[in-house]
């Protein structure tokens, strides 16, 4: 019998203007095992980054694992848990009938979430919280090193 593995991933996503420069951060952690990981765009939203470090963090993973996937972003959230079969249902229209934005991220996510048990979690951003202040400043620097190349 094969053991699931159990990751506990904080993710969160910046702009310098929106759009703008964006950068993402995600910090996973298995036991006494962590890593944090973070990548930037020159020209993104923020959304999009909230998006990209979920995506980023799923891929990091080796295994089907069981997640908490903890974001301070209710659209990532609510998006994988309230919005995405209706948005799919709608033919990836939003409820103004519009083409919903970022379709490419949301299959992408929807894709990797798939292989995981994932508990998607929200947790108030600037609140605090040590390990959203954790990758929130990750996501800031991987700005600040994009555009210092």
């Amino acid at each position: 019998m094969s053991r699931t593995t159990r990751v506990e991933i904080h993710t969160d996503g910046a702009c310098s203007g929106n759009p703008g420069p964006g950068g993402w951060a995600a910090l996973l952690r298995s036991g006494a095992h962590e890593k944090l990981i973070s990548g930037a765009e020159p020209a993104t939203t923020n959304n999009r980054m909230e998006l990209t470090a979920a995506i980023r963090a799923l891929e990091a993973l080796k295994r089907p694992s069981e997640v908490v996937l903890y974001t301070d972003s209710q659209y990532v959230r609510r998006g994988l848990t309230e919005w995405l079969e209706r948005w799919r249902a709608n033919g990836w229209r939003n409820s103004q009938k519009q083409p919903v934005a970022n379709r490419e991220l949301w299959e992408e996510l929807d894709t990797l979430a798939k292989r995981h048990r994932v508990d998607w979690r929200w947790v108030r951003g600037h609140s605090g919280h040590p390990e959203n202040e954790r990758v929130d400043q990750a996501a800031r620097e991987a700005i600040t090193k994009a555009a210092g190349r």
